[in-house]
């Protein structure tokens, strides 16, 4: 048995320009001329937010999430917003037009406009799509594609990988700002080639508890604005809602101070926002007692109780800690150490802080207290929510007073602890 790989001569025709360039050529950085971009409104501010101000006409979008958390309906409510002034196609390779139909009756939207189109083939697609000249183009979703070029099934890694850099080609030759739905994977990955993100301009993810009518989408890759920026939505019977104040949504309206519940102030992309952080310790019956966390990375958990251990005098090897950040939010940076600390030491000895403070900052191996970014603007996030106190880094200390609320900064870990009573 011989392998014979047989090359197919429209495969390498894909690629040629790829990029738009029709006629490749070298130009110094200086001849390229700068062109302010255009943006365009998608009619949710969330959203906006989230691709840096607005949709780039010639940008590739990828939008990957859990089934059933909104993918389709954010883009059906976009695209009846944009077909007010745009010509917009939406093609499906999952529903029938009878379904889209149905789900836009159901969210009661502008349906002047949205042009609809059933087909799995790319080269029907764009055959279809060159009539019309959209200008705003939704995919759903890719792994349902397949291209005349490759002879394997849809979904496969090579009908993704060839699909997608058609698309991409499409959209940069025309100018057109095209939508990509992704599946993901049970890990919460988009599935198919690691190389479809970066193929794409944006890639942005659906994420949200199932059981909460709250749902986040958070840029990952963003070519045109910030990364790591997040946008929140309300799901609710006529579909997507934005969320304006999102810091009032997190936190728990306690009747009282509660021993283990502390406020945080985050920074997400360009925008602070308060969340809670919750941890329950318990004396464990096991000989490895458990560590869980839900809402940010476990081995920080293991390195903030150590930490308290060696420079706090606090021994957690015989208790269960659980931390929990409220709302399903998911939580990257490191200004989390300090609120984590403080929560588990006031559930393990049952005081609680009060309601009106807020903590955050970075803790070291050494028990040193680092700066977060952003330091001013996370105290007036604080304060306009009626926050009158907070524990922050001594780094981030105001310059001057701020009136309304009582700032403590802190050096170290058993400075902090000072303030547990």
């Amino acid at each position: 048995m011989t392998e014979i790989i047989v090359t197919n001569p429209k495969a390498r025709q894909a690629f040629q320009g790829y990029a738009g360039l029709t006629e490749p050529k070298i130009t110094a950085i200086t001849e390229v001329p700068v062109i302010e971009q255009t943006r365009y409104s998608s009619g949710m501010d969330e959203l906006n937010r989230v691709l840096g101000g607005g949709l780039v006409p010639g940008s590739v979008i990828l939008i990957g999430g859990d089934p059933g958390i909104g993918k389709s309906t954010l883009l059906l409510q976009s695209l009846s917003y944009l077909a007010l002034e745009h010509n917009t196609l939406y093609v499906t390779g999952e529903e029938s037009l009878h379904q889209v139909r149905l789900r836009a009756e159901r969210l009661d939207i502008n349906k002047e406009g949205i042009n609809l189109l059933t087909e799995t083939r790319i080269e029907a697609i764009l055959q279809l799509a060159n009539q019309i000249n959209p200008k705003i183009m939704v995919l759903d979703s890719i792994q349902t594609m397949y291209t005349e070029l490759l002879q394997s099934s849809p979904g496969s890694v090579g009908q993704v990988r060839e699909s997608t850099a058609l698309l991409v080609r499409y959209a940069k030759q025309t100018n057109t700002i095209l939508f990509l739905v992704g599946h993901v994977t049970k890990e919460g990955a988009i599935a198919g080639p690691r190389v479809l993100e970066h193929m794409v301009d944006t890639v942005l993810y659906f994420e949200g508890d199932p059981d909460s009518k709250y749902r986040i989408i958070r840029a990952v890759k963003n070519r045109f604005g910030a990364v790591n920026e997040m946008g929140i939505f309300a799901m609710t019977d006529k579909g997507l809602k934005v969320v304006n104040n999102p810091s009032a949504i997190f936190l728990s309206s306690h009747a009282q101070a509660t021993a283990g519940s502390l406020v945080m102030a985050t920074w997400e992309g360009t925008r602070p926002m308060l969340i809670e952080i919750q941890a329950l310790v318990d004396e464990s019956k096991l000989i490895n007692p458990r560590r869980v966390v839900i809402g940010f990375d476990p081995n920080r958990l293991a390195l903030m109780l150590a930490v308290l251990n060696r420079h706090g005098g606090i021994i957690t090897y015989n208790q269960d800690v659980f931390v929990n950040v409220v709302g399903g939010v998911r939580v990257t940076e490191t200004a989390i150490d300090l609120p984590v600390i403080l929560a588990v030491i006031s559930s393990l000895k049952n005081i609680p802080f009060p309601r009106d403070l807020v903590v955050f900052g970075e803790v070291g191996l050494s028990g040193e207290i680092r700066p977060s970014q952003s330091g001013q603007e996370r105290l007036k996030e604080a304060m306009k929510l009626g926050f009158t106190k907070a524990i922050i880094p001594y780094d981030n200390a105001p310059r001057k007073e701020l009136k309304g609320i009582q700032v403590t900064s802190v050096k170290h870990v058993r400075e902090a602890l000072l303030h547990i009573n």
